[in-house]
Order: structure tokens, then sequence, then C-alpha cells
């Protein structure tokens, strides 16, 4: 349990979720965590649940900021682990030992960065799943095909964003993609995948808000392509709803 591992959780108005959130970093068995929480100025309790169950909490930033993105940035500047990963305010780990499981395959420093599954479930319910976001070992040209790693899984060492970037916050609603076809793609870091459920993700997000949303999520996918030279056409994004709609359908063994 020697090396730090940052988990940055970004929150606004999130009274109702983010009591499981603190929680779920709190009980995990690897206790060598950073847990930052950066807040949106919330106008709720939220401050005041985190001050309840989260004496556990490093570091905590409430001020306004210029969403989503621009957050996740302010965490990324703020953390000192070696290893820095993202727990939304609405989400859970999928049980207490996922931070340990990452913590071993990070031990191999030929490593650049590691994800695993994850599962959607019900927002009055983290034990009903409703999408099964199963992933698999990376390979050159999967984002072409539409794959692309679950980024609340995604765990990666502090030097990819020093050396690569922070998220790009000029996309409202796919800078996740963008940074993860940069590193992946653009940049062909090294990998692992955990076969592993790591986290639960209750349903909602913005990117999935509304029709016009998701439109706008896929212009700034296709953005993100040609900014990294990926001349790709609509194959992406047709392999993308094929394996949505997989997600659907497949369950996992245990949830």
């Amino acid at each position: 349990m020697s090396m730090k591992i940052s988990v940055i959780t970004v929150c606004y108005n999130s009274a109702g979720t983010i009591g499981d959130t603190l929680r779920s970093v709190r009980e995990q068995t690897y206790k060598n965590i950073e847990h930052i929480i950066i807040d949106g100025g919330s106008k709720d309790n939220t401050l005041e649940i985190v001050a309840a169950l989260g004496p556990h909490v490093a570091t905590l930033v409430s001020e306004r900021d210029s969403g989503i993105f621009d957050a996740m940035n302010k965490g990324l500047a703020l953390a000192t682990g070696k290893i820095i990963g993202f727990l939304n305010s609405d989400d859970v780990f999928a049980n207490k030992d996922v931070v340990s499981k990452i913590a071993q395959t990070m031990a191999d420093q030929s490593i650049d960065a590691c994800y695993g599954d994850l599962i959607y479930v019900a927002q009055d319910d983290v034990n009903k799943v409703v999408r099964y976001w199963k992933s698999r070992e990376y390979k050159n040209g999967l984002f072409q095909r539409g794959w692309v790693p679950a980024h609340p899984t995604f765990y990666a060492r502090r030097k990819l964003y020093q050396d690569y970037g922070y998220f790009d916050i000029d996309l409202r609603l796919a800078a996740d993609f963008d940074i993860l076809l940069r590193f992946f793609e653009a940049h062909r870091i090294s990998s692992a995948y955990i076969p592993d459920i790591l986290v639960k993700m209750r349903l909602g997000g913005a990117s999935n808000a509304s029709f016009s949303n998701v439109l706008q999520q896929n212009r700034e996918i296709a953005m993100a392509f040609r900014k990294y030279g990926f001349n790709v056409g609509m194959k992406p994004f047709i392999f993308k709803l094929l394996l949505r709609f997989l997600q659907f359908i497949r369950k996992p063994e245990s949830p």
C-alpha cells in the first residue's frame, strides 16, 4: 500500500447520492487513497454530507467552475498520487477490493494505465443492473470500431496527464472520449484490462440527458477523431450503436 492512488470526485448539488460515493471510497480495503472532492458551489447540503461522511477526504474545493471537465482538471492539478482516477458523485465502487486490484495491476511499472468493466444501475437501486459495459484488451484501431474503455474505470499514472495534457474543456460532452483517444490511439500508451466489474454507475449523465446532447456528443467525438488525424467516417458511430445495444442484452454473472 505504499503507492498513493488519487480518486477525484466532482460534484454539484449531489446530496442525494454523494453519501454512497463517500462510503464506497472510505470502505476500500486499500487505504493509501487520496480522495479529492471538487464541488461546483452546491446550493443543497452536499458539503454538509461531505463533512459528516468524509473524514477520509484529503482535499475539498468548493467554487464555481466551467463544467464537469473543468472541475476534473482542477482535481488533476491537485492530485499527488502516482495513479489517478475518477469516481463520479453518483457512482460507487463495485466492491471493497476495487482499488486494491488497481494497485496490484499498476505495480507493474511497464503499465501506463488500467481499466475494467462497468455496470449501469437504477437511480434508486445500485444493485439493479440495467446495462453491462464489458470491456476487453486494447488493440490499436479499436476506437475506430466504436470501442472505448469506460472512463469511470480508467486509472492512469499522473505522468500521462503531465506529458499529454488534461481534459479539453472546449468539448463539453466528449472530453472524456477525447482524452482516452489521445492516450490510447495518438500516444499508444501501454494498458492492462482488469476483467472485473469495477464501478456501478447510476443511469443518467449530461451526454444522455436529451437527444440534442447525444447529437452534440457525437459531433464532438467526430471533432476529436479529426483533431488527432483519424478520418473515420460513420464507421465508429455504427459500431458504437451496436455495442451499446449489446450492453443492454448482456448481463454480468454477478453484479
